[in-house]
């Protein structure tokens, strides 16, 4: 199967899967945040939907007796892979910035076709810290 058509329908799904989900609404992803409040549980179940899947497809692609494309999976995955300060910072960034807006990238960018203004602060500030991270690791 094509590779650009693979990730074409890999996209389409877990778009499709957001929005079904009401993963889309900042308002829903920020009500599974407030555990003191009226916290909704609804977004646990999302990720441990997608854990299993993730779970169930890594067991099947690690039988297979070849590679599905070219890519390495070890590469993609790899476990011995240590925690330093870079790791622990960008994901404290990331969680920061999702637990203020109700945004992460996915929902962010389908959030854009619906008009939502919060996501196009969103996304104009992702993409401008992807800027600003090849800027700073250009020579590296």
């Amino acid at each position: 199967m094509n590779s650009n058509f693979s990730s074409f329908i890999s996209g389409l799904v877990f778009g499709l899967g957001l929005v079904i989900s009401q993963m889309t609404n900042p308002v829903k992803v920020l009500a599974f945040l407030d555990v003191a409040g009226s916290w909704d549980p609804t977004l646990a179940f999302v990720m441990a939907d997608a854990l299993l899947t993730l779970g169930l497809l890594q067991r099947l692609i690690r039988k297979r007796p070849e590679q599905i494309q070219d890519t390495d999976l070890q590469a993609c995955v790899n476990p011995k892979a240590g925690v330093d300060a870079k790791l622990i910072s960008g994901s404290a960034i990331f969680g920061i910035g999702w637990g203020l807006s109700g945004f992460c990238p996915g929902p962010a960018l389908i959030g854009l076709t619906s008009g939502l203004a919060g996501s196009y602060v969103f996304a104009g500030a992702m993409f401008i810290g992807f800027f600003l991270f090849n800027r700073l690791h250009r020579d590296r």
